[in-house]
């Protein structure tokens, strides 16, 4: 009986104590309680207002998310350890801030090239080197961009195939794109015969270039002689059209080797075929006919 009493004392104490402590920091868990819910308070309301800021710039979607919600976490973390140093618990806000900092480390190394990707991806979301609905080429990969995140790009191809490409090979390598300065060069390697009188040539083929449609009326169509070839004198064409889309670039390019071939043959100027010669003679130079006769004479 003795020992249950004892024991029923020493709890009774210790609730008695814990009342009074409780009672002793009321106002300081109360204060606490209201930093609490004013931080979150305001932390909505500072990101409905960076939000807003932010849409009126050039910012993409998943940046503007991550700028906003990072806002938001950092006015709460402050609030809660105002909270906690309220509480007289500034050993435990320590103990916080430095584990967050080893988990912080292990977690970089482990993740190292998630972390690439997401760095890269605020990059290009700050520089903008790529939008949606631009055609691209970038590692080995040519397509129009569906979707940009802060991890990943997701690009479509020309063949209609979904490829996803982690945003370091986009930040880290050479990125070429077709649509942002709204204007493309075709360049269009043609051949004629030695036989062909060269200022004709010119005059004909630029001619029929210009009779396309969708050339850009700021821009010559140039000619430039190359080359005397195996067979062919070869030159290069050259003209502008818009970069809406692969399939018009394509369909202009199409459309300038259809009207240069017709013209050709109304004008008389020939498109040369690869010419071979064969030598049937072991020193070379020899003719056929002249090592058939040969033969049959020494037949005879």
């Amino acid at each position: 009986m003795i020992e249950a009493k004892d024991a029923l004392d020493l709890i009774e104490s210790k609730l008695v104590g814990w009342s009074k402590e409780l009672i002793r920091m009321l106002p300081n868990l109360v204060l606490a309680a209201v930093i609490v819910v004013a931080g979150w308070l305001l932390a909505k309301l500072v990101r409905a207002g960076v939000e807003k800021v932010l849409v009126r710039t050039q910012i993409g979607r998943s940046l503007r998310n991550l700028i906003s919600n990072a806002v938001y976490l950092l006015i709460i973390i402050i609030a809660l350890f105002g909270a906690l140093s309220i509480l007289h618990l500034d050993k435990t806000v320590t103990s916080i801030l430095a584990g967050a900092g080893i988990v912080g480390l292990a977690l970089g190394f482990a993740f190292q090239d998630i972390a690439a990707n997401f760095i890269s991806g605020v990059a290009m979301a700050v520089q903008r080197p790529i939008r949606t609905g631009e055609l691209v080429e970038v590692a080995g990969q040519l397509g129009i961009v569906e979707r940009i995140d802060l991890r990943t790009t997701e690009i479509k191809s020309l063949q209609g195939l979904q490829v996803i490409i982690p945003n370091k090979e986009i930040f880290q390598n050479v990125l070429t794109n077709y649509t942002r300065n709204g204007s493309r060069r075709v360049d269009l390697d043609v051949g004629v015969t030695y036989g062909d009188d060269l200022a004709k040539v010119e005059r004909v083929t630029v001619e029929a270039v210009k009779t396309i449609d969708g050339l850009l009326p700021d821009r010559e169509v140039e000619l430039f002689f190359k080359e005397f070839g195996d067979s062919s004198i070869n030159f290069e064409v050259r003209f502008w059209v818009s970069s809406k889309s692969q399939g018009y670039y394509k369909g202009r390019k199409s459309a300038a080797i259809v009207a240069i071939k017709s013209a050709y043959v109304k004008n008389d100027i020939m498109i040369p075929f690869p010419i071979r010669t064969l030598d049937f003679g072991i020193k070379g130079g020899e003719k056929l006919n002249a090592m058939l006769s040969e033969r049959k004479s020494d037949r005879s």
